[in-house]
């Protein structure tokens, strides 16, 4: 039973008791809660695209001085200094938010920099915070580029001691770059990712254009750029994000066929959908093919390394791998929805935005950071003019100055007849007392007048920055080129049209992109993703064509279309057709597949190389070269029709081979080398185009037991590197080889019977010829 209010209470107690209707304190007091969620917790600024737990983790490690540059400091001392001084709250909370921000598959660009273990794709957490390391990331130097300039606005923290800024000068648009998701009371945000270089370009769209439609910015910015890749299905979904600030976005994994031996497949997933672990997957899989949701699959392997994602779903003999596509992203996370809801704060208070909003509100937080920057260094600038001037004046009659201070009886006497001898203001006349007798030299005095006419420019600049709004966007223009020309990367997202067919192909899971192709010396052949090669080189760590075997090495790298064909020639003259999805998708230390068991090609006939075009119908031409110095041209379209044995591509006489097939315009001109060192150069015009069984024409003439080396198609602002047997090389403009008709003997390359390459012996022989640019590494 409750006493009565005055039961042991003080007459003060009782002063502070208020009696209020329960439901009107609850409506009071859930929402100043909601509020405080929305506003201190839940929901990134439309300006710098950050939590308040982000930004005050970014702050703490700037004050502290955990730069890119220096060393990792334990992630327990990073939470500490936030949690001490900036955010009264929980340090898993801290903790959380500063493992997302290292994570690689979390952010498209992370914003932190992390040693240890920070979890994994996986679904493991990170190690506790005792153990991880951080610093910040280059990224994030330039979020907090200018802060010390007063360019923001700050408060004071939870304890009244110190201060902190409201937002971030934010050179970066972290917002759509990072995007951001967040629960709030009654509300919540899910901004996606996007790709730096297009949302830079869209923002440039939306300044030096008058009024862009989203039609036009969607050029620059199709969608979405998840750092998990994949694809993206259907553009109805991300026009209506654009456009409202709300859409559903279909994200579907990456998955690539791969042909083993005895003409059994495999499905290979190599990118997930975005937020969604690879053990979930594998557990959906395992769960489906047990309930007899799918049959086809007769093993499940987790095969991810170092060099990134691969699952393996190997397939039953005579499985469809379409059907079996189709029916997993149907019933498995493999195929996932995001729905993007852009709701940010703006100025403190939640709003939901659209494209063209997100893009001006960045823009105009710049044009703020930038006047209130200028207008700081103008102050600054101003400032130490002022006390230059002085010491300017000071330096002219530095006699009479000496004379006064010595006459002096004190430092306050002294500086009231600077001011009155010279006009000073009292800090100009502090400056001179305090001025340095090394000031009185002549070097001294010309720095001083220089650097006073630098502050007199400067001042000028910064002024004309001030009133003009062109000058300032313009600055902010040339800082974003610098930031993408840092940051900037390719799209790994892919954008797929709608996808309404019954029957599902493997080609229509995977976009027509750029892939490498490595092939070795034994003909071991294996596909890389070029967004994983540019990931790796990019990040200034090279990245290994294949790893070392025995007896065997990378002889051939070149770039393909994933859904073109490659085309080996053999060096009897045949031609094996293999769809670039076929190569086997393979790592650093994947050694690939044989080209002989992929094409089904005799291993008595060698493959001697292998072509990539884009497209076989297109009006080019394929140039052979013989070892007897045969040549001739076909036209493309003339194997534009691919077998599964193979055709003829070229006749040959008895004892001649195939050395060299190469892919033309039709336009250059044609050098070829032959190991006695002679080399003919003549335009391709003069080659026949012949059908595919024609044997060719001379290209050179050949004497004794001469034959060819090696084919060129040139440029004629290129050279040519020639290479002896005893490792010896040769670089040789263009131009000082004759344009001739074919046919001919040629002139001397190298003279391999004598001396003349430096260190070679009578009797070298030359073995290989390049065409090189000037600045090419070999």
């Amino acid at each position: 039973m409750f006493g009565s209010p005055g039961d042991g209470m003080t007459a003060q107690t009782r002063e502070r008791i208020l009696p209020r209707l329960i439901e009107q304190e609850m409506r009071e007091s859930f929402l100043d809660y909601s509020m405080s969620v929305i506003v201190q917790r839940a929901l990134p600024d439309v300006r710098d695209g950050l939590k308040p737990v982000h930004r005050r983790i970014l702050f703490a490690m700037h004050e502290a001085g955990l730069r890119p540059d220096r060393l990792y400091k334990k992630s327990a001392t990073v939470v500490g200094e936030v949690l001490g001084k900036y955010h009264p709250h929980g340090d898993t909370a801290v903790y959380d938010a500063l493992v997302r921000m290292v994570q690689d598959f979390s952010l498209r660009y992370p914003l932190v920099d992390g040693q240890g273990n920070f979890g994994s794709i996986d679904g493991d957490s990170a190690a506790a915070y005792r153990y991880t390391e951080a610093k910040l990331a280059p990224i994030a130097e330039d979020i907090l580029a200018d802060i010390e300039k007063e360019t923001v606005d700050v408060i004071e923290n939870f304890d009244g001691q110190r201060t902190e800024p409201t937002v971030l000068p934010s050179r970066v648009p972290n917002l759509l770059i990072n995007g951001s998701s967040g629960i709030a009371v009654g509300l919540s945000t899910n901004v996606p990712p996007h790709n730096l270089r297009e949302v830079a370009a869209a923002l440039r769209a939306l300044i030096e254009e008058p009024d862009p439609t989203l039609d036009v910015l969607m050029k620059h910015l199709p969608g979405p750029d998840f750092p998990t890749g994949g694809f993206v299905v259907g553009c109805d979904g991300i026009r209506d994000m654009y456009e409202t600030g709300r859409g559903r976005i279909i994200m579907r994994a990456r998955i690539v066929k791969e042909t083993l031996r005895g003409g059994r497949g495999q499905l290979v997933v190599t990118e997930f959908p975005y937020a969604v672990s690879k053990a979930r997957i594998i557990r959906q899989i395992a769960d489906l093919a047990r309930k007899g949701g799918v049959v086809d699959l007769s093993d499940i392997r987790d095969e991810s390394d170092r060099d990134g994602l691969r699952l393996v779903l190997e397939l039953k003999r005579g499985a469809k791998a379409g059907k079996v596509i189709k029916l997993l992203l149907k019933k498995t996370s493999l195929q996932s929805t995001f729905g993007a809801i852009m709701i940010a704060l703006d100025h403190g208070e939640p709003k939901e935005f659209t494209l063209v909003q997100l893009l001006e509100r960045f823009r105009d937080h710049r044009v703020e950071v930038i006047q209130r920057r200028s207008q700081h260094d103008l102050e600054k600038a101003q400032a130490e003019k002022h006390i230059a001037e002085g010491l300017v004046a000071a330096l002219g009659t530095i006699d009479e100055v000496i004379e006064i201070i010595r006459g002096s009886a004190d430092r306050s006497e002294a500086s009231e007849k600077l001011q009155d001898l010279l006009g000073l203001s009292e800090i100009q006349a502090d400056a001179i007392l305090n001025m340095r007798l090394a000031k009185l030299t002549s070097l001294e005095q010309a720095e001083l007048k220089r650097r006073l006419k630098e502050l007199r420019a400067l001042i000028r600049g910064l002024k004309e920055i001030l009133k003009s709004e062109a000058r300032k966007l313009e600055i902010m223009l040339e800082e974003l080129d610098e930031i993408v020309e840092k940051y900037g990367d390719a799209r790994r997202t892919i954008l797929l049209e709608d996808d309404d067919s019954d029957e599902m192909e493997v080609e229509n899971t995977v976009a027509d992109e750029d892939a490498v192709i490595t092939v070795s010396h034994e003909g071991f052949v294996k596909r890389i993703p070029m967004h994983l090669y540019r990931r790796r080189v990019s990040s200034g760590k090279p990245l290994a064509g294949m790893e070392r075997f025995e007896n065997d090495y990378l002889e051939r790298i070149f770039v393909a279309r994933t859904q073109s064909w490659l085309l080996a020639f053999t060096e009897n003259g045949h031609l094996h057709f293999l769809p670039v999805l076929d190569v086997p998708e393979g790592g650093r230390a994947s050694r690939g597949q044989s080209i002989y068991a992929l094409t089904q090609a005799d291993r008595s006939d060698a493959i001697v190389t292998m072509l990539a075009p884009d497209d076989l119908t297109v009006e080019r031409f394929v140039v052979f070269l013989t070892k007897n110095g045969l040549m001739k041209r076909t036209k493309l379209s003339d194997f534009a029709n691919p077998r599964s044995g193979g055709v003829i591509a070229a006749g040959l006489k008895a004892g001649d081979r195939i050395m060299d097939v190469r892919l033309s315009d039709g336009e250059g001109e044609v050098m070829l080398i032959t190991k006695a060192g002679r080399a003919i150069r003549f335009p391709e015009s003069d080659l026949s185009v012949l059908g595919r069984t024609a044997q060719g024409v001379k290209g050179i003439d050949l004497k004794g037991d001469d034959s060819v080396v090696g084919m060129l198609l040139i440029r004629r602002d290129a050279w040519v590197l020639s290479v002896t047997e005893d490792g010896k090389g040769k670089r040789t403009e263009v131009s000082d080889f004759p344009l001739q008709r074919r046919g001919g003997l040629g002139t001397m390359a190298v003279p391999t019977g004598e001396a003349t390459v430096p260190g070679a012996a009578r009797g070298t022989v030359l073995v290989s010829a390049l065409e090189v640019l000037e600045g090419d590494e070999v």
